[in-house]
């Protein structure tokens, strides 16, 4: 438990120095090539965790210091233990003594060591009564910077509580299942017939009563099954793609939503990225799934001049550069990352993609403006805007019961998620 406690506490420090937690892990992973499976998932889960209910934990941590402290590493130490205490199922007593341990490696000297030791029995003993200080705080209570919690409130007053608490639960997993493959049907009895167990959301759209490893799921490397998140699944059927069309998917990695519009409809697909190793993913989910694009391109999809054929799109799937909030619950670090600004920077590099694409869009086709954000600065304002500086462009209506004005909020079944169809009159 040293080796993981001590690789969580220097995972979450480089995410708080404002590293992304997916590449501080694929880095460790890549350095620490000695550690087990077991110790992966452990320090994974830790990382995750610390994150996830950061604002909680280091209200607390501040409760139990009489003063901040210097050493970075060993509050961050003292987070990771904290968490464990509140969240795990380990003993406590061998939290404290491993979390001892870890400190020598940390500093010399035995007053920090007691400091530790003095924090988390302080911590075991009080343990109701901190919980109770640091919901105070609304950073205490929600996990989320105080920024964030406002504007939440102030857009989704009725819904921001239970956005909040949606963000800080594990995420689901679910699947799409391959149509032209296998019915729904038929792969619920497969996953029956492995001892797993899932819910049908939407048509084609499985929610598994426990995640697994996607190695272990059955038919996954026949490309009978996709995983990916709910709400996402709705894009390509939004799209209203049909057989013949020419369709654009830009911004396009790591190709979920690609591979869907292809299970639909015999259509001419571009596949767009401008990150030539996540074009890379994207080829390898259609060989997986036994499908082909027409065009994989390297290209910023706000300069169609560099890479556009000059043969309109009847379809155009945007599924922009965003703020992310919406898949907080999968990626804890973005609540610490960002900033309010950035959505501003965002909604600058949305507004010159949708420009960009509408004028390849074949008159009478549709564009679907899809955003993983909750806020409305880069969602309902950012059609607001394009619709009063486009008169050809009119906004058909969504039958999705679960959204309200095109926002699919986050919850314990799906991320969330932003959706606008455009039609080019």
């Amino acid at each position: 438990m040293i080796k993981t406690q001590l690789t969580a506490a220097s995972v979450v420090g480089r995410v708080l120095a404002g590293a992304s937690l997916t590449e501080v892990l694929q880095d460790v992973w890549r350095v620490e090539s000695s550690l087990s499976k077991q110790q992966r998932g452990a320090v994974q889960d830790l990382s995750y965790g610390v994150l996830r209910f950061y604002g909680q934990l280091g209200v607390i941590l501040e409760l139990l210091l009489k003063k901040p402290l210097r050493d970075r590493s060993l509050c961050h130490l003292l987070l990771v233990s904290l968490y464990q205490l509140q969240y795990s199922r380990v003993l406590p007593h061998t939290v404290v003594d491993q979390a001892v341990s870890a400190s020598r490696c940390l500093v010399k000297g035995s007053g920090m060591q007691g400091l530790v030791n003095a924090v988390l029995r302080n911590f075991i003993r009080q343990q109701e009564k901190l919980l109770k200080q640091a919901a105070e705080k609304e950073i205490g209570r929600y996990s989320h910077p105080q920024w964030w919690v406002d504007k939440l409130r102030r857009q989704y007053p009725k819904n921001f509580a239970a956005i909040l608490s949606a963000n800080n639960k594990r995420p689901p997993m679910t699947l799409r299942v391959n149509r032209r493959m296998i019915s729904v049907e038929a792969y619920c009895d497969l996953l029956t017939e492995n001892g797993m167990q899932a819910e049908v959301l939407w048509p084609g759209a499985l929610l598994l009563s426990q995640p697994v490893r996607v190695e272990s799921l059955p038919g996954f490397v026949m490309g009978l099954v996709t995983v990916q998140d709910a709400g996402a699944q709705l894009a390509a059927p939004l799209l209203d793609v049909h057989d013949g069309m020419r369709v654009l998917d830009a911004c396009a990695a790591p190709g979920g939503k690609s591979t869907h519009l292809l299970e639909l409809a015999n259509i001419s697909l571009s596949v767009l990225d401008n990150d030539p190793e996540r074009l890379i993913q994207v080829q390898q989910n259609l060989e997986r799934l036994r499908m082909a694009s027409e065009r994989l391109i390297c290209g910023d999809a706000a300069n169609p001049d560099a890479w556009w054929d000059k043969q309109p799109y009847d379809r155009i799937l945007a599924d922009v550069p965003c703020s992310a909030s919406g898949v907080v619950c999968r990626h804890p670090d973005i609540k610490w990352l960002r900033r309010e600004s950035d959505l501003t920077k965002f909604a600058i590099t949305q507004q010159a993609i949708l420009d960009a694409l509408w004028k390849i869009l074949r008159k009478n086709g549709k564009l679907l403006y899809v955003t993983c954000s909750v806020f409305a600065e880069e969602n309902t304002m950012q059609i607001e805007k394009f619709l009063k500086h486009h008169s050809d462009a009119c906004q058909l209506p969504l039958s999705v019961a679960a959204m309200m004005d095109g926002q699919l909020l986050p919850d314990t079944q799906h991320d969330g998620f932003f959706y606008t169809l455009l039609q080019k009159t």
